[in-house]
């Protein structure tokens, strides 16, 4: 059974961020809902309520029920704006939906039997996702809560792209009728690590020993002792 979500709103007039800023010490969150056959609309939410909404995957792929001063009208969350160092909603899209227009909405995609696929459980690979979710087009009547991917069958090296999908009636892929046709889950093999390089040590008797028949070098003292030493004179006696 489809879950049922309700929203409750207040209009606001207030505009700009000193606005947003109060709004948001007192508890709410700005927003706004737009689309349909009426103008743009701000709105101010429970803080707290949208909260406990925003954990659930289901939130962003339903149709909600929103209630403006006490009258619903159907609409879907577009963006959810949170905080980035503080477990808070900054601002909310909502869009409202119309029973004769088709709407764009993004679907959690549920991956079926990853374990028991033979790519995985036989042949010891590695899945991978390329994506948790996808935009489709489709009219309110034919909205799911998700799309499925069945592994079952899947083995090593096999890709399912996004022409792979199998889609519920009424529900399309805009991103495949612009010819772009990505990969949605693969299974490959393992990477292997590679070996750290051995760094090789020449002994030291090899770098250190002189060849054959070569004079070794006088050590610090006998260089010193030699510089020092004067040069004799060569001839014989006057």
């Amino acid at each position: 059974m489809r879950t049922q979500f309700e929203v409750n709103a207040e209009p606001r007039s207030d505009q700009g961020k000193g606005a947003s800023r109060r709004l948001r010490h007192a508890g709410k969150v700005p927003a706004i809902i737009y689309g349909g056959k009426g103008e743009p609309t701000s709105l101010s939410l429970n803080h707290q309520k949208m909260l406990l909404l925003v954990d659930n995957e289901k939130f962003y792929s339903s149709i909600i029920t929103l209630n403006v001063d006490g009258k619903p009208q159907p609409a879907i969350v577009k963006d959810v704006q949170m905080h980035p160092a503080r477990n808070a909603i900054v601002h909310v899209d909502l869009q409202r939906v119309l029973e004769d227009q088709p709407i764009r909405i993004h679907l959690p995609i549920h991956f079926l039997n990853e374990a028991s696929s033979p790519g995985v459980k036989v042949q010891g690979g590695v899945v991978s996702h390329m994506r948790s979710d996808i935009e489709i087009l489709c009219l309110p009547k034919d909205l799911p809560e998700a799309l499925e991917v069945d592994m079952a069958a899947m083995n090593l090296n096999d890709t399912v792209y996004l022409a792979d999908l199998k889609l519920p009636p009424g529900v399309t892929v805009p991103e495949l009728t612009h010819g772009h046709n990505a990969p949605v889950v693969s299974i490959h093999s393992p990477r292997v690590e590679e070996p750290e390089p051995v760094v090789e040590t020449v002994a030291a008797a090899a770098t250190t020993t002189p060849a054959a028949g070569a004079t070794p070098a006088a050590d610090g003292k006998d260089a010193k002792k030699d510089a020092a030493a004067p040069a004799k004179k060569e001839g014989g006696k006057k």
